[in-house]
């Protein structure tokens, strides 16, 4: 995720970090040297293009416009529910380590910490899960030795470790040190981590309908591609110019598009999911006591991860 102040109008102009440009400068250029040819060739008048040619164009550009803007828009919902889901399981972190710590160890920090720091691993677990990555050593220090190998060999290892907290809470609740009730109110933290798994599984696993996306990347190339013969009567020596202003808007939406349909990548607006799970463990740490809490993440060239 991009993390900057709000730059200046000239800044805006030149700003590439964080821009699409760089994802689509090649096909502006592209069109941008179809449309030099165009001139060439409506002055040399081997075409003819009818001064009404660009009419068609002005209503498939309307309708492209508010094609590619619906398409974005759910894009940026996909982004939006990523980004309450894993707000949420910061809420749902921190009840369970204070529920622990308060009602079930009754302060004692040493055996409120197993079921805290599994709740982080968590959290670490399903980073890694969502972009594809083996267990990382993150979610492995929150964990006792014994259990590495089996995690690191699981296909879903955030499942097992809500198991592992849940099995936790049994033998507490089996020993007296809680009361039913209160078995059930932290077991309800575990159902809604839960839910964020399958929430995120969900999105990961479910992008937009490929035949949706296909229609407007076909429908975006052949319009700029088409583009320079039907403004190049009007426009003349200018056309270029118009090709890139318009070639920029429509590849630029559809490769911001494709940006927000992954909430979970790395890309430059990606959700910064190490920045989120870092913040859960240092709340659950500093909650425990820690001296020494892990310092935040930090954006790098302007962007959080």
């Amino acid at each position: 995720m991009i993390v900057r102040t709000k730059p200046t109008t000239l800044q805006l102009l030149f700003q590439m970090r964080g821009s699409v440009i760089p994802r689509i400068k090649w096909r502006i250029g592209g069109v941008v040297v179809l449309s030099f040819l165009a001139v060439a060739l409506q002055d040399g008048h081997w075409i003819n293009a009818a001064p009404a040619a660009a009419l068609p164009f002005s209503l498939i550009g309307i309708a492209l416009s508010i094609f590619a803007g619906f398409r974005n828009s759910a894009c940026y919902d996909r982004w939006w529910e990523g980004r309450k889901i894993w707000g949420q399981s910061l809420v749902d972190i921190r009840s369970l380590t204070r529920q622990a710590l308060v009602y079930g160890a009754h302060g004692d920090v040493a055996q409120a910490r197993p079921i805290a720091l599994r709740a982080v691993a968590f959290l670490y677990a399903l980073r890694d899960r969502l972009r594809g990555d083996p267990l990382g050593p993150e979610a492995l220090a929150c964990l006792p030795e014994p259990e590495w190998d089996r995690l690191r060999a699981a296909r879903n290892a955030p499942n097992l470790i809500l198991r592992a907290v849940s099995a936790d809470i049994a033998i507490w609740l089996a020993q007296g040190r809680i009361e039913a009730q209160t078995a059930m109110t932290m077991e309800a933290q575990v159902i809604a981590l839960s839910g964020t798994l399958a929430a995120s599984e969900r999105l990961r696993g479910t992008p937009i309908p490929f035949t949706y996306s296909l229609l407007l990347h076909r429908t975006a190339y052949l319009f700029c591609l088409l583009l320079p013969f039907g403004l190049v009567p009007a426009a003349g020596g200018w056309t270029p110019v118009a090709v890139a202003i318009v070639s920029y808007t429509f590849f630029g939406l559809d490769a911001l598009g494709d940006e927000l349909e992954a909430p979970f990548g790395r890309g430059a607006n990606g959700l910064p999911l190490d920045a989120l799970a870092r913040t859960a463990e240092i709340s659950v740490r500093e909650m425990l006591g820690d001296a020494n809490l892990p310092a935040e993440v930090a954006a790098v060239a302007e962007v959080l991860l």
